[in-house]
């Protein structure tokens, strides 16, 4: 399968992406989640989708993998009083919020000449992707969503040693060897228990992604993004594009019951969940995922045409 890569511009930043299949190919944007870099949207997964004639996208967001860092920036404030402000619904102060961060995919389907394309957001990608259908509305074929939330009020929280796996990691100046271990620890407490994924492949995804580019202080930046956001469900109204939300029933980090708040909450939506599947993408249930997307962008093309 061949990739092109390249940089696109959102504003004063540098938005690194990867475009795969025939350009001429209706666009899907692959939106990835908090801290994580474009390879969590597995070569297998997209290629998946580049063989059903797919133009495939992913790109790293600001503050991780090799698009732009925003080095030194911070917030100000108790993360713990802002937690508890988003467990109500209500905003905090951030860096940057999940409104810039869909305007950085807009500004790639600016750079790729690109006028419309089927969203798909992961985790914090889901966020994002939700923000950039209500925004971005003629721009946006079809939405997909996974395992993600719309932060509105008082949904059941993440399990907690689930949710500070991720965001407290090795203390700064650790070792690679230490850090690859916390990388497969955490994707043991996070990952599927229906689809467990194998020692030398973890290690060997954990070992790519430190060696692409570890940036650990750009996760609570992304963390502060979500938390500033409040609930989304004034931009759930506004979404009109066909939508599919699909979830594990064994997500511990961003518990199903977001993504049903997701699926009440946009006209028409569409929830699958998936027994055993947890806050990732596990290779047996590529196929089965990638078969609801396409029905979604099928639908989002008859909608649309």
């Amino acid at each position: 399968m061949q990739v092109r890569s390249g940089t696109a511009k959102s504003g004063d930043l540098d938005i690194f992406y990867e475009d795969m299949g025939d350009p001429a190919d209706p666009a899907v944007l692959l939106i990835m989640g908090l801290g994580a870099q474009l390879l969590l949207w597995r070569d297998g997964f997209c290629e998946k989708l580049v063989r059903r004639g797919l133009r495939v996208i992913r790109y790293d967001n600001r503050d991780v993998g090799l698009s732009s860092k925003l080095d030194g920036q911070r917030a100000g404030g108790s993360q713990y009083a802002a937690m508890l402000r988003s467990f109500v619904g209500r905003p905090s102060p951030a860096v940057y919020t999940v409104e810039h961060l869909a305007g950085d995919g807009a500004a790639l389907l600016d750079h790729l000449g690109i006028d419309r394309a089927h969203i798909v957001g992961a985790s914090m990608g889901g966020v994002i992707a939700q923000v950039f259908a209500a925004r971005h509305a003629q721009r946006t074929t079809s939405l997909g969503v996974i395992f993600s939330s719309n932060n509105q009020p008082l949904l059941p929280p993440p399990a907690p040693r689930a949710l500070f796996s991720v965001i407290k990691g090795p203390k700064p100046g650790s070792p690679r060897d230490v850090i690859i271990d916390n990388s497969v620890r955490v994707s043991r407490i996070i990952g599927s228990p229906a689809y467990p994924a194998s020692e030398e492949r973890l290690r060997r995804d954990a070992a790519a992604a430190y060696d692409r580019s570890y940036y650990p202080v750009g996760v609570a930046r992304h963390f502060g993004a979500v938390l500033g956001s409040g609930s989304l469900r004034r931009y759930n109204r506004q979404i009109t594009a066909p939508t599919v939300v699909i979830h594990g029933t064994a997500d511990r980090l961003m518990r199903p019951a977001g993504g049903r708040a997701i699926a009440r909450s946009i006209p028409g939506a569409r929830l699958v969940l998936f027994p055993g599947m947890g806050h990732e993408l596990p290779e047996p249930l590529w196929e089965p995922i990638v078969a609801e997307l396409a029905g979604n962008f099928a639908t989002g093309v008859a909608s649309a045409g």
